[in-house]
């Protein structure tokens, strides 16, 4: 008689369920786009390293370079408090700085129109210190005669018009006609008999002075002098009229400490 149930049968494999397989997929995915992830950014962190082009300034309260990519999370809250909307955020092709707040000064400077650094306030990381409660606590950079020859007040030229042009986008506060409001800077012509933009709308006092380059007093010439207080806010190269402007930033990357800033 023969058993209904021949034992040297090979029993069904186990059947896996289909929850099993997703749950393996789904890891491998993960796998994946960390290893990407992993990859993008040591990628970004050797063109950080081997790039040549010139250092990105800053908004107010940036640690020292290589701290301040480190502390940065990308998050845009500096961005979205700004008044001036002065800061942007990197690009892809920015490497390890995508995503990562700058500011281009000829095309909008920082004015300190909040007053209070309200960049540095958002900040949820102290990427911006929270060390600074100043405008002149910041160490953006400074400001540089780089073009020497374009600059109006060395010729003893005056100006009369639009700093920028009827088209340009910036803003600035002028506090002779709003304190706090910052407003178009081709709604705001000027008539100077010897152009002093630089100092005239620097919002850091005594930052920069005009100079005589001789001792007649009838030579209308004067050259822009720098002074230790000037923080790189960039409100002098945007307000140049001359084009490019004869003014412009020498971005910090490392000196940028605010504990070494505050007073």
């Amino acid at each position: 008689m023969t058993d209904e149930h021949d034992s040297g049968a090979a029993a069904p494999a186990p059947r896996r369920s289909g929850r099993v397989d997703e749950e393996r997929r789904r890891l491998l995915r993960s796998a994946a786009v960390g290893g990407a992830v992993a990859c993008a950014a040591l990628l970004g962190l050797i063109e950080h390293k081997a790039s040549k082009a010139g250092p990105l300034l800053r908004p107010p309260g940036a640690l020292d370079e290589e701290d301040f990519l480190a502390a940065c999370i990308k998050c845009g809250q500096c961005v979205q408090v700004c008044p001036v909307t002065a800061i942007r955020l990197g690009d892809l092709d920015q490497g390890l700085g995508n995503g990562v707040p700058f500011i281009v000064a000829r095309d909008q400077a920082c004015d300190f129109s909040c007053d209070a650094t309200q960049c540095v306030l958002a900040c949820p990381t102290g990427s911006l210190s929270h060390l600074i409660d100043r405008k002149e606590q910041s160490r953006m950079g400074v400001a540089r005669l780089s073009r020497p020859d374009a600059c109006l007040a060395r010729k003893g030229s005056g100006f009369k018009g639009l700093a920028r042009g009827a088209e340009f986008k910036g803003r600035l506060r002028y506090q002779d006609i709003d304190r706090w409001k910052p407003k178009p800077v081709a709604s705001h012509p000027y008539e100077i008999e010897v152009c002093d933009l630089c100092v005239r709308q620097c919002p850091i006092k005594g930052a920069i002075e005009l100079a005589p380059m001789s001792n007649d007093p009838n030579d209308k010439r004067r050259t822009p002098v720098v002074k230790e207080s000037c923080v790189g806010c960039g409100v002098c190269e945007m307000i140049c009229p001359a084009e490019p402007a004869a003014i412009t930033m020498e971005v910090r990357v490392t000196g940028r400490d605010p504990a070494g800033a505050k007073s």
